[in-house]
């Protein structure tokens, strides 16, 4: 069956496309309900799974947190925050050595990989510092 490229899903990937963070289902929900109050959130849900199943957009899943999604599609690892619970991209290179690496231990075929980083982030730690001095 052939996907449609309907005014609701063109809608939902420009209101993923127009955010900076990585945000939940619900957050776009509320995005694409601003444009247009009559796309319900079973729309939004499935449409968010179609494009990033057709690699239009990516999913961040950090289980047993919420799904994120993503307006960057090409590899690259993210850093959550267990504080906040913020989802920033983090500048470390791809590494397709690692694919390969895994595929010759294993005989696995490796797609990609995803690393999350998971700490405190700077904005947390900051905070935390001046109650620490307070």
């Amino acid at each position: 069956m052939t996907e449609r490229n309907t005014r609701q899903k063109q809608i939902i990937l420009e209101a993923v496309r127009r955010r900076e963070d990585h945000p939940t289902a619900e957050e776009i929900y509320s995005d694409v309900r601003k444009l247009d109050d009559r796309i319900g959130r079973a729309t939004v849900y499935r449409n968010l799974n179609q494009l990033a199943r057709n690699g239009e957009i990516s999913s961040v899943d950090l289980v047993p947190e919420a799904v994120r999604y993503d307006r960057r599609n090409e590899y690259h690892h993210h850093f959550f925050c267990e504080v906040c619970g913020s989802v920033n991209d983090v500048p470390v290179e791809y590494s397709e050595a690692e694919d390969k690496k895994l595929e010759e231990l294993t005989g696995f075929k490796v797609r990609r990989h995803e690393i999350i980083y998971r700490g405190i982030c700077e904005k947390c730690l900051a905070e935390m510092k001046i109650l620490q001095e307070g």
